[in-house]
């Protein structure tokens, strides 16, 4: 006869299930049938912890955010620029880490206040660069819904880092789309290189920043 305990479900927990389901099955396939089978429970236990899905996707976003905080540590000293090239790499980073991970996260309602602290120091910083607290705002948030909307679409063509979906042939999109030679040559700076492209379309932005704001 066993006596081993059953750990009792909390809101974390279920979160940690749902993120780590997520890889496999994917946002349409993360059910709360699912996570309730992941974590030996019938689905009926987790609506004690969470009205509807709307609200586990909340919670989960919320414990991604609190996973990239703890793994991108920002330096007090950081220029602006600095700044967003940490955050933008570090959000788009955690956020391939998960299938669907960017539309899990983007919409969603965080939980708790563990952004204000961050998000608290980056408007200081901004501010104390010249700034005005709207312009500190909208630069920030700027790059942040560039980050997010970025990786839907690469999520869309790669899903997991080095996993392509079927059906984002280059070669073969070029091919179908011999009579228009730009269009078809366009594929390859769209759906291949996702790195360099980030990188390319972040500097962008905060090169036009710079410019829009008149700040060094």
């Amino acid at each position: 006869m066993t006596t081993k305990r059953r750990v009792p479900l909390d809101r974390k927990r279920v979160a940690d299930a749902a993120l780590n389901l997520l890889n496999e099955v994917g946002l349409e396939g993360l059910t709360l049938s699912a996570i309730g089978r992941e974590l030996g429970v019938k689905a009926p236990a987790l609506y004690w912890h969470f009205k509807d899905k709307q609200a586990l996707l909340d919670e989960m976003a919320t414990e991604m955010y609190r996973r990239i905080v703890a793994r991108t540590p920002l330096d007090p000293d950081d220029t602006w620029r600095e700044r967003l090239r940490k955050a933008s790499h570090g959000l788009r980073e955690a956020l391939r880490g998960y299938r669907d991970g960017a539309k899990v996260f983007s919409g969603s309602r965080f939980t708790g206040i563990e952004h204000a602290e961050q998000m608290e120091d980056n408007l200081r910083l901004f501010t104390a660069a010249g700034f005005t607290f709207a312009q500190a705002v909208r630069a920030t948030t700027t790059t942040y819904l560039y980050t997010i909307g970025f990786v839907i679409e690469e999520q869309g063509v790669e899903p997991l880092p080095d996993e392509r979906r079927e059906g984002f042939d280059v070669a073969e999109r070029a091919r179908m789309m011999a009579d228009f030679p730009l269009s078809a040559a366009a594929g390859a700076e769209i759906f291949a290189d996702y790195e360099r492209h980030f990188e390319e379309g972040l500097e962008l932005l905060i090169a036009g920043i710079a410019t829009r704001y008149g700040i060094d």
